[in-house]
């Protein structure tokens, strides 16, 4: 046993020994590192290393647990335990590494215990590499993932609380557009009078406000707002048609799993009792449902490590909110704040510029960036007569480096709407510079990808009208878009789902002529449906290609376009396979189908292709390039005009 002073000695030499493990990183981000237990805000500059900080951290806690943060010395620890633990962390020698390790060990964290949430698949997917080359294979059961795939994990678990059936579908934007279209259509309103796209922002809002339809559209006839009361009468319609899908969108999958944390003690206690430390990345961007998620989670043990940048907000157009990261100290009281300020990408000058411009924003906490690299080059501000004229500025400036040495992916070419970049395009290709859109026409947006994916969705959850509408008659077999439509109707007038409606067709008057062709079709989908519990997901879907006649009508019409479109179909088994190779826990038809609605624009860019890189400034978050054009910087476009005005909401990275 020992006394009070040899305690307090031994947990010094455990902190000291547990530091030189992490003795390449500077001071604070050792101290980010080292403090396991309780709230921790970690104010992360640009360029400050926080990804470093959070793999080291999460490495931290499985190797020694509570080891570096606590003032407890286990049972039958001797004084000579005591001597040897200060011997070694005074003169570290690698024979006592194994014993110095064993006594620096207080808890240490299972890796299914730890979830580290980020914004990106990509963030996500790199964060896992690090940790598997620092950790070995115990590293792939940490739930490294962003807010959407951890939500769906947990409510394929237990969404049958909520009503919905497992299979359910994830729709995406277009997805979900094309459901307020239809409702549009049905409710006799024109789409110039209530775009699609602003009213989805404004369901979008209710939901993150965590309003279902009917309680905002109750809030809308109170204030008297007619648009808004139209709005919500939209919402209404769109929740229960996505409810008789079996369907949710990327805001259900959070407001969902929020409902079912909040109302089930059960579920809550389940993963509050599972996760132990809580991570959360880019907290700057975090809504309010992705605030009371992270909450919920850490709601028992309050070991949350919340990372950001208040200067760094950029999303505030999709609902983020810079209070989260402010008021966190209020939310945990006695919360640790610690500000990571060395930046290890930029030089002296772009730090200088950038501090300028920072010093301006208004609600912030504060920190002045700076590195021990060299001055560098300046900063260029070139002053175009008109979009053409700075478009071939960007290219002429490119060619001039490309001739001295610098790679075509040294550049990127940064706008804040896509819509910019058709200049940049046109120049580009008068020039002969190679470039790459992230933003553009995704592979899984083209129509024939979108087509055996909607196959697959309807396979997998036949309530799914959206798909199932999409290919009941693509390719063509005689089921023309009125049978289409009565069957709709049908389905709509009797709470029922379209597909109840076709198989059973033949015992429906409306329905009695396009019964044969239509019981064609629902037995093939019936056979597919139980192949696909008897085969391997690659063989599955080459029976699907097969049986639906998809790929024989496209080699039939031999055009050019129909070839390309051929061998993106035939490209989509290319994506199972590297699902399959990377899948966590049991490969299923539901898990491909959620990577890829979860799939973004980022996760398609190559580091490694020789291009010029072109995409929007929200795209590029995270990103690095020695050689960096922000094009249309002028009043209106960049600030945008909603911005000019405003106190808040300044952003700043570099």
């Amino acid at each position: 046993m020992l006394d009070k002073e040899q305690e307090l000695r031994f947990c010094k030499a455990r902190r000291a020994v547990i530091a030189g493990d992490f003795a390449r990183l500077n001071p604070e981000q050792q101290r980010a590192v080292l403090a396991t237990e309780g709230p921790l805000l970690v104010l992360a500059g640009a360029g400050s290393g926080k990804t470093t900080v959070l793999i080291h951290r999460i490495a931290n806690l499985m190797k020694y647990g509570r080891g570096s943060d606590s003032d407890e010395v286990p049972d039958g620890v001797t004084e000579d335990d005591l001597l040897f633990l200060e011997a070694y962390a005074a003169h570290p020698i690698p024979e006592g590494r194994e014993e110095a390790e064993r006594l620096c060990r207080l808890d240490p964290a299972l890796p299914w215990s730890i979830i580290a949430i980020t914004f990106t698949n990509k963030a996500a997917g790199e964060l896992k590499e690090r940790l598997e080359r620092m950790l070995g294979p115990d590293a792939g059961d940490i739930w490294a993932s962003t807010f959407h795939s951890a939500c769906v994990r947990i409510l394929r678990r237990d969404i049958e609380r909520l009503g919905f059936d497992r299979s359910f579908t994830i729709y995406d934007s277009a997805d979900s557009e094309r459901v307020v279209k239809d409702i549009l259509k049905d409710f006799n309103l024109e789409e110039k009078t209530f775009p699609p796209r602003s009213v989805l922002s404004v369901i979008s809002k209710a939901k993150d406000a965590m309003q279902s339809g009917r309680d905002f559209l109750d809030d809308c006839q109170k204030q008297g707002d007619h648009r808004l009361t139209q709005i919500a009468k939209l919402y209404v319609e769109y929740e229960r048609r996505l409810r008789e899908a079996n369907a949710l969108d990327f805001d259900d999958l959070i407001l969902d799993t929020v409902r079912l944390l909040q109302e089930y003690d059960d579920v809550r206690e389940y993963y509050q009792r599972k996760f132990r430390y809580v991570l959360i990345d880019e907290y700057q961007d975090t809504n309010n449902l992705q605030y009371q998620l992270s909450s919920l989670l850490a709601g028992r043990w309050e070991n949350i490590c919340v990372v950001g940048d208040d200067d760094q907000s950029i999303y505030r157009f999709r609902g983020a909110t810079i209070e989260n990261i402010l008021s966190f100290e209020q939310q945990y009281p006695g919360a640790r704040v610690i500000r990571l300020e060395q930046n290890y990408r930029s030089t002296k000058n772009i730090l200088e510029a950038s501090n300028a411009v920072i010093r301006h924003n208004q609600g912030r906490k504060g920190k002045e960036l700076w590195t021990s690299h060299d001055q560098g080059d300046k900063l260029q501000v070139y002053t175009a007569m008109n979009e053409s004229d700075e478009a071939q500025y960007v290219a002429s400036q490119i060619l001039s480096g490309y001739s001295q040495g610098r790679a075509w992916k040294d550049h990127a070419v940064l706008y804040r709407m896509n819509a910019q970049s058709n200049q940049i395009e046109q120049a580009f290709k008068r020039n002969g510079v190679p470039y790459r859109i992230i933003g553009g026409i995704r592979f899984f947006d083209r129509a024939e990808v979108k087509d055996m994916l909607a196959y697959l969705c309807a396979l997998n959850n036949p309530a799914d009208d959206l798909r199932l509408a999409r290919i009941i008659n693509n390719p063509p077999r005689g089921i023309g878009a009125r049978t289409v439509e009565t069957a709709q109707a049908i389905a709509a007038r009797e709470g029922r789902s379209l597909w109840e409606v076709i198989r059973g067709a033949r015992s429906t008057p409306e329905l009695s002529k396009a019964a044969p062709k239509l019981e064609q079709f629902t037995t093939m989908m019936e056979e597919l449906q139980k192949l696909a519990g008897e085969l391997a997901l690659p063989d599955f879907y080459e029976e699907v290609l097969a049986r639906t006649g998809y790929a024989v009508a496209l080699e039939a019409k031999n055009t050019v376009e129909d070839r390309t479109r051929l061998e993106n179909v035939r490209e989509l088994l290319t994506s199972i396979n590297s699902y399959l190779e990377n899948a966590q826990g049991e490969p299923s038809l539901s898990g491909f189908l959620d990577e890829i609605a979860l799939y973004t624009d980022l996760d398609n860019h190559d580091p490694n292709e020789d291009c010029v890189v072109m995409m929007t400034m929200h795209s590029a978050k995270g990103l690095e390039f020695p050689v960096v054009f922000v094009v249309g910087a002028e009043e209106g476009i960049f600030p945008g005009i909603r911005a000019i005005g405003e106190s808040a909401g300044c952003a700043m990275w570099l």
